[in-house]
């Protein structure tokens, strides 16, 4: 399996580009055929922890560090929310309001599937629109906070669930595109000595064709 491309390297960090499909860590009894991303960053550059991770589902950029300290510095600015996530997704519809924020908290319910609901975990996706299509609305997201699933489960809750999502809508319109229009466009965080560092990842061939057919 070829190595998925590198957007960023340095000492302490490297992003990549996760193609759709792939795990970003290797899941029980994959195959090995189905090595998640992280495996083959570690094939590559030696010792390589992961920070956040996409759903399986997902495209774009990834990070991950290069050392226990870089993991922790990292680790703390997710946890203090201060590294900027911009994704790009396509939702089912028209999203009238050019942009807007979905505050609600999202929690566990079984079977993979995530939800709004009381006893969640405060969640806060905000977004802009980007374009509107025939039968979608193309978006820019920005991720404040990184629960399970949020931004997949934060348009299906207003009514615009995200196109080609296996889990959330309507599945046998789902099942009619090859995937699930969410990926990882910009990433932005600061290196240990204070620099500001951006990874962008294009969207691929896959996802530019599915917005070709909207």
């Amino acid at each position: 399996m070829p190595l998925p491309e590198l957007l960023y390297i340095d000492d302490d960090f490297l992003v990549a580009a996760k193609p759709a499909g792939m795990l970003t860590i290797p899941a029980r009894g994959t195959l090995a055929e189905s090595r998640g991303l992280l495996e083959l960053l570690r094939e590559e550059h030696g010792e390589v922890f992961t920070v956040h991770r996409l759903d399986r589902e997902v495209s774009g950029a990834a990070v991950f560090a290069r050392s226990r300290e870089a993991h922790a510095w990292l680790c703390g600015q997710f946890e203090r929310r201060e590294v900027s996530k911009l994704y790009l997704a396509a939702a089912h519809g028209r999203v009238e309001d050019c942009e807007g924020e979905i505050d609600k908290p999202v929690q566990e319910y079984g079977s993979g599937r995530m939800g709004v609901g009381f006893d969640g975990k405060p969640s806060l996706t905000c977004y802009k629109v980007m374009g509107r299509l025939k039968t979608a609305t193309l978006l820019e997201v920005d991720l404040k906070t990184g629960r399970r699933h949020q931004i997949r489960v934060h348009f299906y809750y207003i009514g615009h669930p995200l196109v080609g999502d296996p889990l959330y809508g309507d599945r046998e319109l789902q099942c009619k595109y090859p995937r699930l229009m969410l990926h990882s466009w910009k990433l932005s965080f600061v290196s240990r000595s204070g620099k500001k560092i951006s990874a962008e990842a294009e969207p691929g061939p896959d996802f530019t064709g599915v917005l070709d057919c909207l």
